[in-house]
């Protein structure tokens, strides 16, 4: 009886010692390194888009300002209609200036009259050459009186000096109006054509310039980048701009400066006035895309855990050239072929030992 008993207190006492070995080994081994993937890098070329607000005008926006006083008489044309250079838009009432142009026809026959007059006497010596001049001098006066009359007249036909739209007629017949009023007639637009008008900062200007030299040549309409055109719904437009305008007088409050990009418009589906978002495209060559998800933030400085031959871990920084919403573009810091740890790298430290998979 003693021997079963002590059989049982020596096979108990060996297990408690096994189970002790174990959890002292497991103790001692620490935890197990954690599976994080892994990417191996390679340099590519990207094209990425910086995106400017714009302002929409026609090519030609051309605003109709009467150069005479004088009420609306007819209006030929119809908000919107299509016109075309020198077609007659509005005719203004002429009645007082048509009684002094008659007035003014008479005081010329008046001074002909004197001057007809005057040299058969200067011939004959009887009069001075003096009075014969005077004469002729009124006589200038009046027909420069006359013309001036006449062409007045002539400015109460308002013609449009471009092909174009017309845009809002806010006078209607019978309103007086004048080359000192708060508005124009109206707006005739061109727009087969559009100007999109937008900013840039200082830095961003002397970016894109230096893009464009790279191979030697100078800065120029002709050698600047196709641009897109998103529309206000959000839709790109089916045709590319060329930034046909560079303004280099630097604005020295805003610290930005003004480009214009020129789109066809051979469908009118853009209107002068309206509002959309220019990219212009900046072109990368041999760089390290990186998603922003697998970088860590260190006192304000990018890195990412690049791993090593013994798969410990450790931080290197980033030197990023440019950003997507969710890339950063990068030249220098990292070699092609470097390993990086795409997951996890919040919690992970340098020199901290992963298990590695290859994605």
């Amino acid at each position: 009886m003693k021997t079963i008993k002590s059989i049982l207190v020596s096979t108990g006492a060996l297990l408690i010692l096994s189970c002790g070995g174990k959890n002292q080994q497991q103790a001692v081994a620490g935890p197990q390194a954690p599976s994080l993937k892994v990417n191996t890098l390679e340099k590519q070329d990207i094209t990425i888009y910086n995106s400017y607000s714009t302002n929409i005008q026609g090519k030609q926006n051309v605003e109709i300002w009467p150069k005479v006083s004088g009420f609306v008489q007819n209006i030929y044309v119809e908000e919107g209609q299509k016109i075309k250079k020198g077609q007659l838009l509005f005719k203004l009432e002429t009645q007082t200036l048509s009684q002094d142009a008659e007035a003014a026809k008479a005081a010329v026959n008046v001074a002909q009259v004197e001057v007809d007059k005057l040299v058969p006497l200067v011939e004959k010596n009887i009069i001075s050459e003096v009075q014969l001049e005077t004469a002729k001098a009124q006589l200038e006066q009046a027909k420069s009186n006359y013309s001036s009359i006449a062409a007045n007249i002539g400015y109460s036909n308002i013609i449009s000096p471009v092909n174009g739209y017309i845009g809002e007629i806010p006078y209607k017949v019978g309103a007086l109006v004048s080359s000192t009023m708060d508005e124009p007639l109206t707006v005739v637009s061109d727009i087969t054509g559009i100007r999109a008008y937008f900013s840039m900062t200082e830095k961003e200007l002397l970016e894109m310039k230096s893009e464009m030299t790279d191979n030697g040549s100078t800065v120029s309409s002709e050698n600047t980048p196709e641009v897109e055109l998103v529309m206000i719904n959000g839709e790109t437009y089916p045709k590319k701009g060329k930034i046909a305008m560079v303004n280099n007088i630097i604005n020295p409050t805003t610290g930005s400066v003004t480009l214009r990009a020129d789109f066809d418009n051979p469908n009118l589906l853009l209107s002068s006035g309206s509002t959309g978002t220019i990219k212009v495209p900046s072109t990368y060559e041999k760089v390290f895309v990186i998603s922003q998800f697998v970088t860590v933030d260190l006192q304000g400085t990018k890195m990412v855990y690049v791993l090593n031959d013994d798969n410990t871990v450790k931080t290197v920084p980033l030197n990023i050239v440019a950003q997507t919403d969710k890339e950063f573009v990068v030249e220098e810091g990292l070699e092609e072929g470097s390993t990086i740890v795409t997951e996890g790298v919040s919690k992970l430290k340098d020199g901290q030992t992963i298990n590695p998979v290859k994605q």
